[in-house]
């Protein structure tokens, strides 16, 4: 059975905890670093991992390795603070090599 994960400040990642997902708690990018790797290791259950933006912002580089494989997919949100925009400018990034243009407008 796949998996779904989250990476972020504890504040960011219990509400996730409370409906069921597998929560890492990171206070900075070198426990989320460590974090997303192990949820990516080889043989690995996990199919979708959030990452907070302001984390993910840190790991870029990892995180691109996953741009063009199915699994697992790596959704940016936003944390306490709010949106970075980070999300949503890779969801358009996403939708503009799948569909050949920027269907979602700016």
């Amino acid at each position: 059975m796949l998996k779904i994960a989250v990476i972020g400040g504890n504040d960011t990642v219990i509400g996730f905890k409370a409906v069921g997902l597998e929560a890492c708690p990171a206070s900075n990018v070198e426990e989320a670093r460590q974090a997303l790797r192990n949820l990516t290791k080889e043989g690995s259950e996990y199919a979708i991992i959030y990452i907070e933006e302001k984390l993910a912002q840190e790991l870029q580089h990892e995180i691109d390795r996953f741009k063009d494989s199915p699994t697992p997919a790596i959704i940016l949100i936003p944390g306490r603070e709010g949106s970075l925009g980070l999300g949503q400018n890779a969801l358009r990034a996403a939708v503009e090599r799948a569909v050949g243009t920027n269907i979602l407008g700016d």
